[in-house]
């Protein structure tokens, strides 16, 4: 994985490239192996490179040129029908002088230009300058699993892997609008597709493709999920979902680099380090395997809901099974409140707090031994695997908390800020696009597009912040596709969430964790965690300066910090997100608004 950044501009020739310099710079952390810029008169495209595959030839930004004409390429991500493509080439006329996955994407694109990623299978955020057309294109994955931001000003086209990459240029300011804090608050961390919390900063949407000229921009989408008749048997269907995920995974075995997989002993992440190990062991090798755990949390674990049990004993088994070389990385609680300003930075806004914080540390401790690392994110969105699914709630049922957001506000700014129209407006804008009339389908797409995507954001933004690169082998289009017309009471075969999933892998897993029942990324549950956020928004909040005070019942705010959050009865956002990681959140908010030096405007 990489991080890209561009400049296109046709009122001027760019020949100053101090700019692409510094947004290429601030994405060091997600390309810490080599960086490189092209310039030419009207463009500037700059690559931070995480090698991975041909680690000598694939250096980027990669130019060809084809019939006299020249293509130049930056690209973030990966490839998994490299071979396929590279032999439709061949038959084409193209020859190769790297076993590079660019390459074979570059020459896709100037063959078949931007119907190429109807043919790839990967993720991936790439920028192509068409130079005999004066253009350039964008793309990125259909699952949207590697990010794509930009802006539009009187300088051009400006884009980048990340945020913080177009606040470096001089002519972008950190400016956040009403709507924009209407929308953190409300319905934050996730977003509405293709909008960010900045003004005038947006996100290319997954499965788009946007095209800059001379003339004007254009923006398409390029595929979707299509409602039609499933017609498989029960045991058609459990085969196909079975060949499908293993194809994904195995696919996603390829690199240059050392791989490992993040076993929680949950059904997901069994069935990935499960065929990775036993592919493996075909080549004579040994999968290591990761997990996570938190100083203490033995001993302060409490049982909920949703989190039933601890993880240890069923990663136990799997290591045991299927013969792994097993690292639990044990976070210290120090190190979660130390990081909350890191995590920031690595999503470029307020989000999941403590999560965001170990992702990092765990990356980190992955890092020191491996660069790719498979995870178990998305089978959950695709088979039907949250409490929601089976209880009918309003609106996004993962933001059970709108009213208690809004009671957080100071009365002027609950006017100001009206957290729960947005909810409901932005739920109301996405029914109307979802391609189904279907109730519970339609819970299915609402949860890919937004829950989905703030956990594929929080693992892409929090691992690359660590220079670890994080492939999702769930994410797989085929896969998705395919999950999404099959009927609920096949998913839920046997009256089990993700029925269907586990009876694919029955024979292939132990039967104890086939039917063990799931449970979120583990969390914190130390009082060390809840006194640590507590000093420090203590002491944030002694400062009068503070856009905690400017924004929020000062009454509600303390309320909430002497009971350690515990007044705040509903989790904020999703099913864990509570208690001592909302202090965190009003933490983060406070360093964003000192951090960015955020300009908050009306409009």
């Amino acid at each position: 994985m990489c991080g890209i950044a561009g400049i296109v501009s046709f009122a001027k020739v760019l020949t100053d490239t101090q700019q692409i310099q510094q947004m290429t710079d601030i994405l060091a952390h997600r390309g810490p192996d080599a960086q490189a810029i092209w310039t030419e008169q009207h463009v500037q495209l700059g690559h931070r490179r995480l090698a991975v595959i041909d680690v000598v030839g694939g250096a980027q930004p990669m130019t060809r040129t084809h019939r006299d004409k020249l293509y130049t390429i930056v690209y973030n991500g990966e490839l998994y029908n490299t071979e396929e493509l590279r032999q439709a080439l061949i038959t084409q006329g193209y020859t190769f002088t790297t076993t590079s996955d660019t390459e074979v994407l570059l020459y896709a694109f100037i063959e078949w230009k931007e119907h190429c990623v109807e043919r790839i299978n990967g993720i991936f955020a790439f920028a192509v300058w068409d130079d005999s057309q004066q253009s350039i294109y964008l793309f990125r994955d259909r699952l949207g699993v590697k990010p794509l931001f930009y802006t539009q000003n009187a300088e051009g086209l400006l884009f980048a892997s990340e945020i913080k990459a177009l606040l470096a240029h001089h002519t972008i300011r950190p400016i956040v609008t009403y709507e924009g804090l209407t929308a953190l608050l409300s319905i934050g961390p996730s977003r509405k597709p293709g909008t960010t919390v900045f003004k005038n900063i947006f996100e290319l949407p997954p499965a788009h493709a946007l095209q800059f000229n001379q003339n004007k921009m254009t923006t398409w989408c390029y595929w979707d999920v299509e409602s039609k008749e499933h017609k498989d048997s029960l045991e058609q269907t459990i085969e196909h979902v079975r060949e499908l995920t293993i194809d994904a995974i195995q696919r996603q075995l390829v690199s240059d680099v050392p791989l490992c997989t993040l076993l929680s002993g949950g059904l997901d992440s069994s069935i990935i380090t499960a065929i990775a190990a036993n592919t493996l062991k075909e080549h004579g090798e040994k999968l290591h395997t990761y997990s996570i755990d938190y100083e203490d949390n033995a001993q302060f674990f409490k049982k909920n809901d949703f989190q039933t049990t601890r993880d240890g004993y069923w990663i136990d088994i799997m290591s045991k099974q299927f013969n792994t070389v097993h690292h639990e990385i044990i976070i210290e609680q120090e190190q979660l409140v130390a990081y909350l300003k890191q995590a920031l930075r690595g999503k470029d806004y307020p989000s999941m707090v403590d999560i965001d914080s170990s992702l990092i540390l765990f990356g980190q401790e992955i890092k020191k031994n491996f660069t790719v690392a498979l995870s178990g994110e998305c089978a959950d969105e695709l088979f039907g695997g949250y409490p929601w699914f089976y209880n009918e709630t309003p609106f996004f049922p993962w933001i059970r908390s709108i009213d208690e957001r809004a009671q957080l506000l100071q009365g002027s700014w609950q006017q100001r800020l009206p957290l729960k129209d947005y909810l409901q407006q932005a739920y109301q804008d996405e029914i109307t696009q979802i391609p189904t009339n279907d109730k519970r389908q339609q819970l299915f797409y609402l949860n890919r597009q937004y829950f989905m995507q703030t956990l594929l954001e929080r693992k892409d933004r929090m691992t690359m912040a660590a220079g670890l690169e994080v492939r999702v082998p769930f994410a797989d289009h085929r896969l998705v596709e395919y999950a999404w017309n099959i009927p609920w009471e096949m998913k839920t075969i046997g009256g089990l969430e993700k029925g269907i999933l586990r009876k694919s892998f029955e024979g292939i897993l132990p039967k104890e964790v086939v039917y063990r029942k799931k449970n979120p990324y583990p969390k914190t549950y130390h009082p060390k965690y809840t006194n640590g956020v507590q000093k420090i928004l203590q002491q944030r909040l002694e400062n009068e300066n503070s856009i905690l005070y400017e924004l929020f019942n000062h009454e509600k705010i303390n309320e909430l910090m002497q009971s350690g959050g515990s007044s705040f009865r509903v989790p904020w956002f999703g099913q864990l997100m509570a208690g001592p990681q909302l202090l965190a959140f009003l933490i983060q908010i406070d360093m964003w608004f000192e951090e960015y030096a955020i300009e908050l405007v009306e409009h």
